[in-house]
Formats: C-alpha cells, structure tokens, sequence
C-alpha cells in the first residue's frame, strides 16, 4: 500500500432557512563571503555594495538574540489558520456592526458551522442551545450571541479533553495505532514517542506496519535519531507476530511504553479490520488488560470522512482516544465538534503542523479561542 507524503515524512524534515428554519418549526553563509572578498577584484562602479571585508564586525554584546520559539498559543494558531478563516474569522464577519439577532442571522451562522465541518448533528445541538438562551432573554445583542456561540462550542469540546495517562505501575503500557492509509500514523508515533521521552518514560516501538517497508524504515529513523529501539521483521511478516514479539521484549527489559504501528486499511475492508481485531487479541493473550490505549489517527482534510472511519474502527477495535493531524494543511478542522459530539472518544491529541513539537495534546479552550482570535 502507498502511504501518504506524510506518512513517508521523515522527523524534522437552498433553503434560506435550512436546518435552523427546521429548528424553529420543531420548536426546543560566513566563510564563503570571507572567500569572495580575498579572490574578487576591488570595482570603482559607484552605487556597488561593499564587500564582506568593508563591512566592520559588531561585537558580540550588540548582537542580538537568537530568535525566540514561538510559543504554544502562536504555534496552535498559525497551525487553525485554515479552519480559523473558514470558521471563526468567517463567523466573526456576520457580527461587524451592531447586527440583530433575527433569523437571518441565525441561518448564517448554521450555514458557517455546515461549511466548516462541524455536522448537522453539532450544528443542530449549537443552534438549539443559543435559541433557548435567546428565549430566556440572556443575549441582549449580537456581541452576546458571538461570545455565546464560542462559549458553545467550548462546551461540546471540553468533555474530550481528557489527556493521556500512563500509570507508573503499567509496563509496559501499550498503546496500539490505528486508521487508514496516508493520515500520517508512523509520523504520529515517532512524534508521540519523542514526546513521551521528554517527558521521561523509557519508550519501545513496534514496527507492525509490515505491508510497506518504508513504514519499517520510517520508524527505525525516528528510533535512531532518539535512541529508541523498534523491533522489526522482514517485510510482509505477520504484524500480530512483530508486535507480539515486541510485547515480550518491552515487558523484559522493563520499558515504561511500547508503542506499536499497524498497516494502513480501509475501513470499508472487512477482511483487513479482522487482522486489527487478531492483533488485539494476541497482545491480549500477554497481558489481558492490553492494549491498555488504542488511538485512531485521523486526518483532519478527510472532513466528514472521519465520522465514518471512527465509527469502523470502533466498531472493530474499540477505541480509547483519538489524533486529528494535518489540521495546519485544511480548513476542515471543524469536524473535531462532529467528532466530539457524534462518539465522545477523548481526544488526546491534535496536529498543528510539521514539527516534532506540532504534536499537541489537545486543550477545549485554547484550540476555541486559536480559532477565534485575529490572526495578524
């Protein structure tokens, strides 16, 4: 199977009152220029830039420092500038002026939250919550109703915050990664394991992606590059065996978290998801309680996609958590409320970019207000 560019990325490297009209009738380079200067002939043409040597050396007090990392609100809101535009720079549009709350505007923001990917399931959940405030007189202007909004959906997003726990007594803890081809599953586990590292834990990874021998390779360059062993197997090898093998290995040498890889399926591949349900089983048969994680990694471009893939992997897997990366390459990002509202999974962590510290555990309120604040 193919995998996507970023699955092969190595580290570093037109009813105006839709849905809500039917809402209300329901009701509720140094040492080259230094070479440059010594070889090239002095020139008298007027106007010309001096040379390397012209130009005196400033002494280190007066040079300035190194620039500074970006933090991690900068860093999430440059990686939601796509679904930002779509959704929170679009929505604040619609509330420029003293608007009025009327259905008009109402049926504008529905329209917003569809087109953003935020479902009809969420959008219809949104608009029912804001109606009811507006019933009980608690938005006295559109400024009120824009914070409501927001408020809102903080509000479907905060029960998926739950962060990943790795108990100190559990080892190894074994976290087994899922989902379709191209979402970008070895990056996220190279990133996820350097993560955990950094925060201390002693990190095993299973190269279980045996249908392609660049997912193997990928791997072992993100284990060399951290010092990270992976066990591995010849290409085509059974994936249950390598990662069974790798259980074994994780649990004899006392590594805190063995994180394991797996081929890129369809989810509509019936045969392809029993082999995920026979890895399950056969780490079982180490430890009864594991995979103490199962996370689906999701695209976040895939859109309304991902509501159908999340259903098929849980359905064989059951799943623990969820990744939604690529969030910096779409203005999709709003099936995250879908994702929320529909299944309920944690979601623990999301992608904002192509750095090892893009991989950020997912906060409710700092991803709204990313959204929502003016990029400059």
């Amino acid at each position: 199977m193919l995998g996507s560019k970023d699955d092969n990325m190595t580290p570093e490297s037109t009813d105006k009152k839709g849905l809500f009209g039917w809402l209300r009738k329901k009701g509720p380079a140094h040492e080259q220029s230094s070479a440059l200067a010594e070889t090239q002939e002095p020139s008298s043409s007027e106007g010309q830039d001096p040379t390397a040597a012209d130009i005196p050396l400033l002494p280190a007090s007066d040079i300035g420092p190194d620039p500074v990392k970006p933090g991690f609100f900068a860093r999430l809101k440059r990686g939601l500038s796509k679904t930002s535009a779509n959704l929170g720079e679009g929505m604040a549009s619609l509330f420029l002026g003293d608007k009025a709350i009327d259905d008009d505007l109402l049926d504008e923001i529905e329209t917003r939250l569809l087109m953003a990917d935020v479902g009809v399931e969420a959008t219809t959940a949104i608009l029912h919550n804001l109606t009811q405030r507006l019933k009980r007189n608690e938005l006295a202007n559109s400024a009120a109703l824009y914070k409501a909004l927001q408020e809102e959906l903080v509000c479907l997003l905060r029960p998926v915050e739950q962060a990943l726990s790795i108990p100190a007594e559990t080892k190894p803890y074994v976290i087994l990664v899922v989902g379709v081809n191209g979402v970008g599953k070895t990056t996220t586990i190279g990133k996820l394991a350097k993560k955990l590292q950094c925060e201390g834990k002693s990190v095993m990874l299973a190269a279980g992606d045996t249908f392609r021998a660049a997912a193997v390779e990928q791997l072992q360059v993100w284990g060399e590059r951290n010092q990270i062993p992976v066990i591995a197997q010849h290409t085509g090898a059974d994936s249950a065996s390598v990662i069974f093998d790798a259980v074994q290995a994780a649990t004899a040498r006392g590594v805190d978290v063995l994180i394991a890889d797996t081929a890129g399926r369809l989810h509509t591949k019936d045969n392809l998801m029993d082999e995920l349900k026979k890895v399950r089983r056969v780490i079982g048969k180490l430890d009864p309680l594991a995979p103490h994680e199962v996370l689906l990694v999701l695209d976040a471009g895939t859109g309304q996609n991902a509501i159908n893939q999340t259903r098929q992997f849980n359905q064989a897997v059951d799943l623990t958590g969820l990744v939604l990366t690529k969030l910096d390459g779409t203005a999709k990002g709003g099936v995250i409320f879908a994702l929320a509202k529909q299944f309920g999974l944690p979601m623990r962590y999301i992608g904002v970019g192509e750095g090892v510290d893009d991989l950020r555990t997912f906060q409710a309120d700092a991803f709204v207000q990313a959204l929502f604040t003016t990029h400059e």
